[in-house]
């Protein structure tokens, strides 16, 4: 554990399921502690649903979020040169940081997270793996920058 970042980023394939949460759980946890975004390598899926309704059973809500890519992010003026530390929560996404930031120095991570999309038949069997995949996101945010100083 180490003292919270000003600034964070996450990412995945499509800024639609696992860095959403990720987001807004370190958004709920740390307040405005931290500047927090997300983005995927593409942006190009809506908000998943199982992803919101997961992470409202911990009071984070994504109805909101608009999913972009690293080029919107940039578009949209934040460059990557002012994060702090870009967590991976794919594989995909962590080649793509590491390839977009090889001229700055910023820290990056790659946290293994399980993607639930398409695993599990069934309403209840689909929101087992989504629950699965949000607990990873939060035991390792909480491992990572120390207990949540907001509920």
């Amino acid at each position: 554990m180490t003292s919270l970042p000003h600034s964070v980023l996450f990412c995945c394939d499509h800024n639609a399921t696992r860095s959403p949460m990720a987001e807004g759980m370190m958004k709920k946890f740390y307040g405005r502690e931290v500047y927090v975004q997300s983005v995927g390598v593409k942006a190009d899926l809506d908000t998943d649903g199982f992803a919101i309704t997961v992470c409202s059973e911990i009071g984070v809500n994504l109805e909101r979020h608009q999913a972009r890519s690293f080029h919107e992010l940039r578009e949209m003026g934040d460059d990557l040169s002012g994060f702090d530390l870009i967590v991976a929560l794919s594989p995909a996404s962590y080649h793509q940081a590491l390839d977009l930031t090889r001229f700055y120095h910023i820290e990056v991570e790659h946290w293994m997270i399980m993607d639930p999309t398409g695993l599990g038949e069934g309403r209840e069997a689909r929101l087992h793996y989504y629950r699965q995949a949000r607990d990873q996101i939060r035991d390792h945010i909480i491992g990572r920058f120390g207990p949540p100083h907001r509920n």
